[in-house]
C-alpha cells in the first residue's frame, strides 16, 4: 500500500507567524495562519484538512460496504465537523460530528443504519482519531 504525505512549514512566533501546507499529490498547497486556526482569517487549518479526511475516508468506506451488502448508493455526502477546543491541558479535539445524507436503493432504515455505524467504526481514519468521540448523523434521502 502506498505511504501519503503532506508538509507544512511555518515562519515566525504563533500569533504573528504564518505557514503553508502542501499535499503530497500537488492537489492543494495554500497558506494557513493563526488566524485561519483560531479566527476568520484566510486560508486553512489542520482541523479542517482533518475534516476533509475523514469525509472522504467514511463516505468511501460506507459506499463500499453499502455495495458489498448489494445496495450500490446512488449518492453519499458526507459532512466533517471537527471540534477544536482549549481545555485545562491545552487545546483537544474531543469531538468530530459525521453528518451523512445518501441515496440507496431498496434499502430499509434498520439495514442503512447498521452499515452506516459499521463504516464509522472501520473507516481507517475513524480508527486513527478514535480518542475523539466520533458521532454520526446518517440520513436516507
Amino acid at each position: 500500500m502506498p505511504t501519503r504525505n503532506a508538509e507544512a512549514e511555518w515562519q515566525g512566533d504563533l500569533k504573528s507567524g504564518k505557514g503553508t501546507v502542501a499535499l503530497g499529490s500537488g492537489a492543494y498547497k495554500g497558506p494557513y495562519s493563526f488566524q485561519s486556526r483560531f479566527g476568520d482569517g484566510a486560508g486553512t487549518n489542520p482541523e479542517e484538512l482533518i475534516a476533509a479526511a475523514h469525509a472522504g475516508c467514511f463516505t468511501m468506506a460506507f459506499s463500499n460496504e453499502l455495495s458489498k451488502a448489494g445496495f450500490v448508493p446512488t449518492r453519499v455526502h458526507t459532512t466533517a465537523k471537527v471540534h477544536l477546543e482549549q481545555g485545562a491541558g491545552g487545546f483537544s479535539i474531543p469531538r468530530i460530528d459525521l453528518i451523512c445524507t445518501a441515496t440507496v436503493p431498496n434499502i430499509d432504515a434498520a439495514k442503512f443504519a447498521e452499515i452506516a455505524d459499521g463504516a464509522k467504526k472501520n473507516c481507517p481514519v475513524s480508527k486513527v482519531l478514535a480518542a475523539a468521540e466520533i458521532t454520526l448523523d446518517a440520513k436516507l434521502v
